[in-house]
């Protein structure tokens, strides 16, 4: 789709999405986005130039189908995979993209940092994926110097972020935003510091005593996203591990920092999306929105869940989709999945599914809560077929076809089934929804209210 578009932009120092849209010029990017978003194409150049919505599409991953993230357009999800040393294979993480694309992930993060050579598991992935795929260099930097974070350099970040950005990953996750003034900061924590990139970083910081190397040359990071339309996923290395650690002194400097950085990179038309927390009280939610949105100046908000509670490993997808939900809601962007083995162990295929229809139900259910148009034409038509028992099409109109039909045909697997008016719960005798009351008889029950003075509600 993208090689005769990007074809006539090589070579000029700046090809990024708000380079363009801050000229005016709206790119076959943003035509195609506003297709798929319902909305004018001059809403979408407008969100891009201002910053407050992003269209991550490197200019080498050629099949990728532009989508936008902001809070203009619909919710987005992001599905995170990658190898491990302790398990996993390039195979394995392609497989796992294609079902993410499957289900419904409109980004997907390769958090690669073992079990095979990781250039060649990032670029199949990006090879195979028509989504936009996020990294984490900082993972890649460390396997450079073989583990050894104080061994790390400037020139040893540079030198993989610049590689990801070649081989066509569309958006990074940077930890630029935690300084060495923050890290006293996380002393009263429970959990201290839960981002790996921000520990790693922290680390270098203790042993060296020298401020952020990625603070320090964000604007070398900003010349190589210049080049290739790479976004900024601003890291929030400082984000709670916990709900006791949520909202806290760290966090909140950091992201005073994050909301100073994004605007650095918008001074150079680089697009910026801001990540977040973690682990959040539902009560606090709101308040964590409205605060990202204020210091980093409306810039897309991308959250990992928030959890909002820590008692249930096992079933933190539930636990995060319902911050989830509230946080899109809100007005965050864009949603990070988290599966039933956060906190427990690598996710497998069927945790991936299940972490990603959860969040599938979380964005749509932000999408109806802020009333997007169109946005309930979907269950309204799922609620018709249920009620004219058309079992097929309420299977088709699911989020998971298969996991529907799946559990239909437990009890009832017979085709006759399909057009039966009744399931296994009430039984054919007992289905409420069988009381059909057509328009006649409810005039004629209007009249004898009416008649006889009843009370209406």
């Amino acid at each position: 789709m993208r090689i005769e578009w990007v074809a006539k932009r090589r070579g000029q120092s700046n090809v990024s999405q708000m380079h363009y849209a801050r000229q005016g010029v709206i790119t076959e990017e943003m035509h195609h986005v506003a297709q798929r978003e319902n909305l004018p194409a001059d809403l979408i150049r407008e969100e891009v130039a201002r910053g407050r919505m992003i269209i991550p599409a490197n200019i080498n991953h050629t099949n990728l189908e532009p989508m936008c993230i902001g809070i203009a357009s619909k919710c987005k999800v992001n599905a995170n995979i990658g190898a491990s040393p302790n398990s996993s294979n390039l195979q394995e993480e392609v497989d796992k993209l294609i079902l993410s694309v499957k289900y419904g992930a409109d980004t997907v993060m390769d958090l690669s940092t073992g079990g095979g050579n990781l250039d060649e598991i990032r670029t199949a992935i990006i090879k195979a994926s028509s989504v936009p795929i996020g990294t984490v260099p900082v993972y890649q930097a460390l396997e450079s110097v073989h583990g050894t974070i104080e061994n790390l350099t400037a020139d040893d970040f540079l030198h993989v972020i610049e590689k990801h950005a070649q081989q066509g990953v569309d958006y990074q996750t940077i930890h630029a935003g935690i300084l060495i003034e923050h890290l006293p900061l996380v002393r009263n924590r429970i959990t201290g510091i839960v981002s790996r990139g921000g520990g790693i970083l922290a680390r270098w910081m203790l042993h060296h005593h020298k401020q952020n190397p990625l603070y320090t040359h964000f604007q070398d990071i900003i010349e190589i996203f210049k080049k290739y339309d790479v976004s900024f996923s601003l890291g929030d290395s400082l984000r709670p591990g916990c709900t006791h650690d949520a909202s806290d002194e760290a966090q909140l400097a950091e992201l005073k920092t994050l909301g100073k950085l994004t605007r650095k990179a918008w001074e150079h038309d680089v697009q910026v999306m801001v990540e977040g927390p973690g682990h959040v009280p539902m009560d606090q939610i709101e308040f964590n929105v409205r605060k990202q949105m204020e210091e980093c100046s409306e810039a897309p908000f991308y959250v990992l869940g928030p959890l909002v509670t820590d008692i249930a490993p096992g079933y933190d997808h539930i636990t995060s989709a319902i911050g989830a939900a509230m946080a899109g809601w809100y007005g965050t962007a864009m949603l990070c999945y988290v599966t039933p083995k956060e906190h427990l162990g690598l996710p497998n295929a069927e945790d991936v599914r299940n972490g990603l229809i959860a969040y599938k139900i979380a964005a749509h259910a932000a999408d109806i809560a802020r009333h997007r148009p169109g946005a309930r034409d979907r269950d309204d038509e799922l609620s018709r077929a249920r009620y004219n028992f058309d079992w097929n099409r309420q299977f088709e109109l699911s989020l998971d076809p298969e996991r529907a039909k799946e559990y239909h045909d437990e009890t009832l697997p017979a085709d006759i089934y399909k057009t039966a008016e009744f399931c296994s719960m009430c039984g054919p005798k007992f289905c409420p929804m069988q009381t059909k009351v057509d328009a006649d008889a409810l005039t004629e029950l209007e009249k004898f209210l009416a008649k006889e003075k009843v009370p209406q509600g």
